[in-house]
């Protein structure tokens, strides 16, 4: 696992993370405009996930969704951009991924508009048979819920 720089630190304790912190950069990101809190809430509640810490701020998250027996989605990457060029985003998901409860997966999937090669050096690649992924893809999902 990459080696995190002195003043940052992993954390993979759920209590510790800071939900409005998530919450305030995952409403503004392209994947996720707009998201309520109440669904980070759930999507963190359900998920395996890591927090990057700068102090006591949280400058950082992923997360895994997992049946923790097969198969895992890494979702919600993000390091904030005062602090990215370091390979923090490197070291945080492969911390993510070398958590016990996700051993021994056989496939980990993720999608991505442009940190392919971060994720690449972490061992992913495109799919094999894009043919056999199919989606339902519903863009303006949060907005129907309000």
């Amino acid at each position: 696992m990459p080696a995190l720089p002195v003043a940052y630190r992993l954390s993979f304790d759920a209590a510790e993370l800071d939900l409005a912190a998530i919450h305030a950069f995952l409403s503004q990101s392209y994947w996720s405009p707009d998201i309520p809190l109440d669904v980070v809430q759930r999507a963190v509640a359900g998920s395996q996930c890591a927090g990057l810490f700068h102090g006591a701020a949280q400058v950082g998250f992923a997360r895994a969704v997992s049946d923790c027996a097969t198969f895992a989605y890494l979702a919600d990457v993000y390091v904030l951009p005062e602090h990215r060029g370091q390979g923090l985003a490197q070291a945080m998901v492969a911390g993510l991924m070398a958590q016990p409860a996700l051993q021994g997966l056989r496939r980990w999937m993720l999608a991505t508009r442009d940190a392919h090669s971060l994720y690449a050096r972490l061992g992913f690649a495109p799919v094999s048979q894009p043919d056999r992924l199919m989606e339902i893809r519903k863009m303006n999902a949060y907005q129907a819920m309000s």
